[in-house]
Formats: C-alpha cells, sequence, structure tokens
C-alpha cells in the first residue's frame, strides 16, 4: 500500500514537470508565433503586453511574424490616433503599448524607473532633488509642446548647472515624468528623432495613481498578463520581463487562482489554468523575429526558445530566426539583400522552409520590391 501511494505520489510530479520543449511549444503559443493569430493590431499589442520599441521599425516586424494579416499602416494609425503611444515602461526601455495599459500601468513602474536612472547616474546626480527636479520639468512640459530631451535637460540647466544634461534629460524624460514620443517617430518607414510630450496632455488625462492596496491589484494584472502572454514563468522571469522586484504580494494574493509546474531543473513555474500548453510534438514553423523581440527578452531563463551559447544575441538587438521554435540563425537586410547567417548547419528541409519565409519577408519590408536573399554558411 505504501509503496503504491509513493508511485503516485511521483507519478503526479512527474506530470508536473514540463521539459523545456514543452515550455517552447507554450512560449510560442503565448506570442502568436505558433499559428499566426486573427487579430487587430491594438489587440495583439495588449496580448503581447507591449513590444519593446527603441528600434522604431520592429514592433511593425514583430506584428508582421505574429498576425495572419497585417497591414503596417494601421499600426502607424493606432500611433496617430493615440490608441498606441511609445512610452518608457518595463526594465526603462521604450515599449510601444496600448495607451490603456501605459495609463494603468505607469505609475506602478515609477519607483524602478528612478532607481534604474540612479544606478547609471548616481554620482553624477548626487544632490539634486528629484522631486524639485520633477516639478520644474512638469512646469515646463505642461504647455503642451513637445521637446527633446536636450531641449528639456537644456531648460532645467539653470537650476542645475553641475549635472550633464545627458544625466538630467534621462531621469527626466526616462523616469521622473510620464512621456510620451510622438510620430512622426515609431511610424512605418519613416525615421525621426525623438520628440515628448507629457502622457497626460498626449492622451488626455494623467496615469492612475499608485494604489495603497497590499494586495498590489495593479501587480495582480501585470502577473496575470504576464502569464497570458509568456507562461508558463517562474518569479525570476516575471521580474527580469517588467523590471519590478518580482511583484510578491502580487503573486501571493494570486497564488489561489493559479497552477503551478516544474521546469526539468526543479523550479517552480506560475501559470493560469487556462492558458494554452501545446503537446511538445506541435509543429513549430520557421518564424522571423526582429530586435530585442519579446520572446527572447522576456524571462530570466532564456533557454526555452535559445541556446546558452547564443543568450546574448537577445541583448545585443541580433534580429534572429525561428526553426523548429529555437532560434538557429540571425537575419540582416542592406543592399536591398536579406542575408541569414545560420548559427549551426541546416538540413535542407529547414533551408527551404528559411528561404520560403525569408522571401515573404524581405516582399513586406520592401513592400513588393524585388529583394534578393541569401543564406550564408554557419
Amino acid at each position: 500500500m505504501a509503496s503504491r501511494v509513493a508511485a503516485e505520489s511521483k507519478d503526479a510530479a512527474v506530470k508536473t514537470r514540463l521539459t523545456t520543449r514543452a515550455l517552447n511549444r507554450a512560449t510560442l503559443a503565448r506570442q502568436l508565433l505558433l499559428d499566426r493569430a486573427d487579430l487587430p493590431p491594438l489587440d495583439a499589442v495588449g496580448h503581447l503586453c507591449g513590444l519593446q520599441a527603441q528600434e522604431p521599425q520592429e514592433p511593425f516586424i514583430g506584428l508582421w511574424t505574429r498576425l495572419r494579416t497585417f497591414d503596417p499602416a494601421t499600426l502607424s494609425n493606432l500611433l496617430v490616433q493615440r490608441q498606441v503611444v511609445r512610452t518608457h515602461l518595463m526594465r526603462r526601455t521604450v515599449h510601444l503599448v496600448t495607451a490603456t495599459d501605459a495609463l494603468a500601468w505607469r505609475s506602478r513602474h515609477d519607483a524602478m524607473l528612478r532607481q534604474r536612472v540612479l544606478t547609471t547616474y548616481r554620482r553624477e546626480l548626487e544632490g539634486v532633488d528629484l522631486e524639485e527636479l520633477a516639478r520644474a520639468g512638469h512646469a515646463i512640459m505642461a504647455d503642451g509642446e513637445p521637446r527633446t530631451m536636450a531641449e528639456l535637460a537644456r531648460a532645467v540647466s539653470d537650476r542645475w548647472p553641475s549635472p550633464p544634461p545627458r544625466a538630467l534629460g534621462e531621469m527626466l524624460v526616462a523616469a521622473l515624468l510620464p512621456m510620451a514620443q510622438l510620430p512622426p517617430r515609431g511610424l512605418w518607414r519613416q525615421r525621426a528623432g525623438v520628440r515628448n510630450a507629457l502622457l497626460t496632455s498626449w492622451l488626455g488625462r494623467a496615469p492612475d495613481p499608485l494604489s495603497t492596496d497590499a494586495e498590489d491589484p495593479v501587480g495582480q494584472t501585470l502577473v496575470r498578463r504576464y502569464l497570458a502572454a509568456f507562461g508558463p514563468a517562474t518569479t525570476a522571469d516575471l521580474r527580469a520581463w517588467c523590471g519590478l522586484t518580482g511583484l510578491p504580494a502580487a503573486v501571493t494574493a494570486l497564488r489561489p487562482e493559479l497552477i503551478t509546474f516544474h521546469d526539468e531543473n526543479g523550479r517552480e513555474l506560475l501559470d493560469l489554468p487556462e492558458a494554452p500548453r501545446p503537446d511538445p510534438d506541435t509543429p513549430a514553423p520557421v518564424r522571423f523575429l526582429p530586435a530585442f523581440d519579446n520572446a527572447l527578452l522576456g524571462y530570466h531563463d532564456r533557454t526555452r526558445i535559445v541556446d546558452d551559447a547564443h543568450r546574448n544575441l537577445s541583448v545585443a538587438g541580433t534580429r534572429v530566426v525561428l526553426v523548429d521554435g529555437r532560434v538557429a540563425a540571425t537575419w540582416t537586410t542592406k543592399n536591398n539583400t536579406l542575408t541569414i547567417t545560420p548559427l549551426h548547419p541546416l538540413t535542407p528541409h529547414d533551408r527551404t522552409a528559411i528561404t520560403e519565409e525569408g522571401e515573404t519577408l524581405a516582399s513586406f519590408l520592401s513592400e513588393g520590391a524585388s529583394t534578393a536573399l541569401h543564406i550564408t554558411d554557419p
């Protein structure tokens, strides 16, 4: 009897363990990379919790590779119509998020944004009263006129002449003042510098105030939304994605409605009960990912999608190709040529699949113009 109970207990433990391949397929499904989705771009941006966007054209590629039909003009129009915004948010990086999420989430990220700027410029900003700096910056921006970071830094430099303009500007634009980067920055096939306006003036209302509820309701929303788009995941993965300190109160409050698994190393994975977890043997198509894509940067442990030997590709802004769900090549465009560089030898079948998908991408990027495709040696 005791041995049967022990065996059943062992079987239950095995059933809750997810292999790396199972995590890979779950990630592809949540990230809309297993099957292209029939979603409007606004809904896709919301589902993905935004797209990293310091490289202005990359979100267009990120949506093209995820949506069954995607017209880049639609995303440009969403920016112009103020339904999506470019703003500093998760990890102090520029993200393209829905206006609704920007207003709901910004205050929850305030402390992290300040701390991350101070980590870079603590010595340069020593002695600067950040609350006073914020008031001064807000007073300047309150006229609704867009300004570059350099223009805003110059405007406060009489009051703070010692810190370098870059330090003042980054603290104001990336941390102290909730800002939007205005079009034409971020529009399809356009090049433009960064001009900033307060979210309040651009979107017509101030960001939601920080909640005083000890159970962190905004944090709970972030956890649910993260798991829907990235799960199953560890709390370390969650922290790596948003830059916040693990959201412990939110996770504790949500635990009764979450389910748990373990990865091959025994780490606890949190997930939503009804979220998709496809069979690990589900075929995965070739996908071309943009620089700094969510599917790579959304985790602390990225081995579900990229080998440790190539982990740095995700933070170097290298565009990558997924083959069978994993990073297998990099890609670049130059002089009307799409060049694919494998990270290891490819099978003839993989080369054919990469070529077919690459030709479709080349047509999208060139808007139908003739573009050459070249696969180099590994």
